[in-house]
């Protein structure tokens, strides 16, 4: 057998695309989650009630880009996902450019369940002839993925993550691997999901995990707050375009950050609470940060997982107390929502822009912060250069997923 020398190449963002309960585009997100607004509103939920929760408008923004029959042949998740993954494109200067071999990874969980809730409805009540054809391509975990894809010509390798609320991150993580190791030069890579549905809400109501409607909706999501009474779902899109850094470089291509370190993990124990003493969560962590060769004292600021759940918030800020960072700490959850398996890409691309910005955005109703998640609480906009990032996703099953992001000189 021949040795084959490997180099590890370095992979760096080059573009940002979101599409948030702010509105699309990078401009309206930063602006709203600085400013510390809460993008929440009471909505209504058949067979559910009101609950608060971060919704999206993006039926006409996706025909306008995508045109009518395209946009009808994507899931609401898919749609999001080509939208935030074309923006991103265009942020990274690939928006006219052929996009044929780049490829993509993405974090979806749900799929498409107002697809499998209407194919349900149909057979019940009209027989199994009157099932929608496309309820199953639609309903798939897939189907941001391969939306993103399709619409925008993205040939090479694709994949979709489904490790609940860590997905985002994970679908990251697998994106760095592949160009490290020379499978592709430029990827697409995020979260997407648009889990406001019936069946979907209530089995997170019923499951207790979901903040009570008791509050006004732009207070009812509220990380590391004593008050917090659980998560407020959203839906969303967040992806970044990694490339080669030598590839970025010979295309002139402004750069936001290297991606330096990617962790993961599993509690492998409760099937939906954490480790209460964030094991789990530190193995992510602590791997994620060998993987990128920092410290932990050289962390500068850390995107926290924080849905707003009594259990969660704690456990990661214990995860990261027994890891040894001390590096001030928001949760962006409490203006945009959690959007589950699209968390880690909104979170990674406000990551980002806090490191080009340097500028710390807030952790939203964080009024009275719960002394058992102790950490340096940012609760208002602070300008700081950072030159290291971490950013955590963790999800039911125990899945956890950690981000390292350095700093790139002269950027």
């Amino acid at each position: 057998m021949r040795d084959v020398a490997v180099t590890r190449r370095r992979v760096v963002v080059t573009g940002l695309g979101i599409v948030s309960p702010f509105g699309d585009g990078t401009a309206a997100f930063w602006d709203a989650i600085v400013a510390g607004e809460a993008g929440i509103r009471h909505v209504e939920v058949e067979g559910v009630g009101t609950i608060p929760a971060g919704v999206v408008d993006e039926a006409d923004a996706a025909r306008a880009r995508f045109g009518a029959r395209e946009a009808r042949r994507m899931s609401r998740a898919g749609r999001i996902a080509a939208q935030a993954a074309a923006e991103a494109l265009e942020d990274a200067g690939l928006g006219a450019a052929s996009h044929d071999g780049m490829g993509t990874s993405v974090g979806c969980v749900h799929g498409g369940p107002d697809a499998w809730y209407a194919g349900h409805e149909a057979l019940r009540t009209r027989g199994a002839d009157r099932v929608g054809p496309l309820t199953v391509p639609l309903g798939l975990t897939n189907s941001a993925a391969a939306a993103a894809a399709r619409a925008l010509g993205l040939t090479g390798p694709s994949q979709s993550h489904a490790t609940a609320c860590a997905a985002g991150s994970d679908a990251i993580g697998a994106a760095l691997g592949m160009i490290r190791d020379g499978r592709a030069r430029v990827m697409v890579a995020g979260g997407a999901e648009a889990a406001v549905s019936p069946v979907v809400v209530a089995g997170y109501a019923t499951l207790g995990a979901l903040a009570g409607a008791g509050r006004p909706a732009h207070e009812a999501s509220r990380p590391f707050d004593a008050r917090r009474d659980g998560f407020v779902i959203a839906e969303g899109a967040g992806m970044l375009v990694l490339e080669d850094l030598e590839h970025a470089e010979a295309r002139g291509a402004p750069v936001y950050a290297e991606l330096a370190g990617f962790g993961s993990s599993c509690d492998a124990g409760h099937l939906t609470d954490p480790d209460p003493d964030g094991v789990g969560a530190r193995r992510a962590i602590d791997a994620a940060l060998a993987d990128a060769g920092v410290a932990a004292a050289d962390v500068g600021y850390v995107n926290a997982h924080a849905t707003s759940t009594p259990a969660g918030d704690a456990t990661e800020a214990r995860a990261l107390a027994v890891a040894g960072i001390t590096a001030p700490v928001s949760s962006t959850k409490g203006a945009h929502g959690h959007t589950l398996g699209a968390a880690g890409g909104v979170e990674a691309v406000a990551t980002v822009l806090a490191m080009s910005r340097g500028v710390l955005p807030p952790t939203v109703n964080l009024v009275d912060p719960d002394p058992e998640a102790h950490a340096d609480h940012v609760t208002e906009a602070r300008a700081l250069p950072v030159s290291v990032a971490l950013s955590n996703s963790f999800g039911f099953g125990g899945h956890n997923a950690a981000l390292v992001f350095l700093a790139v000189p002269g950027t």
